[in-house]
């Protein structure tokens, strides 16, 4: 059976209501696209104000104070000149090299003498501008890997002394350590004796270093042991902490160049320079204000004071890297 459907006639609209219920519907749709389009416009400006679009780079670091300091000064260079930054610091230094080579990062800081002796594996040279010219090349020929600028730090290898002892004996120079062996007790960490670029190197070119004796302790508490006096002289890198106090430690000259120079400076990838040329000129400027001395207070900010390296990096970075 068909249902008779009634209309009741009273609930239509008029053809007027038509026509006001449409312009009704215009004008709020209009209202909500100049609305929906004033915020993408401003989506738009906002972000652009928050991204210069000159691209990421990625920089990274060894897991040690100095390592993280520069990468950190480097990082925060290139975010003043307007790149977006990612950081992958703290790599094991056995896995740094593999790191970039794998595309893992664009840039980090590393050592002329690393390069030359553990990843290239040539012979040792103690001439710093024939290691570098011998590490520029093969890195670029090896790994499609640019050396810039180098710095002035240059954390190689060799001896620290008590100031004391220094002085009394008259020692500044490893020839002089050599001459008065007898009268001090070395410091070791059990490997010092045996490597060929510790005490049995040395003896090939200073003569036999008779000390007074050969005790072993941690790495860690080296500093402690000669300021103690329980040791007179110890294996030290020229950057440690422990050298800013120069009334308690000194480092003696290596004044027959047996160490090779280890300076530090970035080593990019390839790529990252040919994308983004300009950012060679960034990291060099900051590498031209980084020497041994500077290295060795910024290290003791972080090692000694306890200061986070990522402050004590920007600290640096604003009062002498910011234009």
């Amino acid at each position: 059976m068909e249902h008779t459907k009634w209309i009741n006639l009273c609930q239509l609209p008029s053809a007027g209501q038509h026509r006001l219920s449409g312009a009704m519907l215009s004008a709020r749709g209009r209202i909500l696209l100049f609305a929906m389009a004033f915020m993408a416009a401003c989506a738009f400006i906002f972000s652009g104000c928050g991204d210069s679009g000159k691209g990421t780079i990625r920089v990274g670091s060894k897991d040690f104070t100095e390592g993280l300091i520069v990468g950190e000064l480097y990082a925060l260079a290139l975010e003043d000149a307007g790149y977006k930054v990612e950081r992958k610091m703290n790599v094991a230094g056995s896995l740094v090299h593999t790191a970039i080579t794998g595309d893992d990062f664009d840039l980090y800081p590393e050592y002329t003498g690393t390069a030359l002796l553990s990843i290239l594996q040539m012979e040792m040279d103690s001439d710093p501008d024939s290691v570098y010219n011998k590490v520029k090349e093969e890195y670029a020929r090896q790994f499609s890997l640019t050396w810039l600028d180098s710095t002035q730090v240059n954390d190689r290898n060799g001896i620290a002394i008590r100031t004391e002892a220094a002085e009394k004996y008259g020692i500044s120079t490893m020839s002089d350590l050599q001459a008065n062996a007898d009268k001090l007790k070395l410091c070791s960490q059990g490997e010092f004796e045996q490597r060929e670029d510790g005490l049995p190197g040395l003896a090939k070119v200073y003569g036999e270093f008779n000390f007074a004796s050969i005790n072993l302790y941690d790495s860690g508490l080296k500093y402690q042991v000669l300021e103690t006096g329980e040791a007179d002289v110890c294996p030290a890198y020229s950057t440690d902490a422990q050298l800013v106090n120069k009334d308690k430690f000194t480092y003696l000259e290596d004044d027959k160049k047996f160490w090779p120079p280890y300076y530090m400076a970035p080593v990019v990838r390839d790529d990252a320079l040919e994308q983004y040329p300009e950012i060679a000129e960034i990291l060099n400027n900051v590498s031209a204000k980084l020497d041994t001395e500077t290295m060795i207070a910024l290290n003791a900010k972080v090692d000694i004071d306890k200061e986070e390296y990522d402050d004590v990096a920007k600290e640096f970075f604003e009062a002498n890297c910011k234009d």
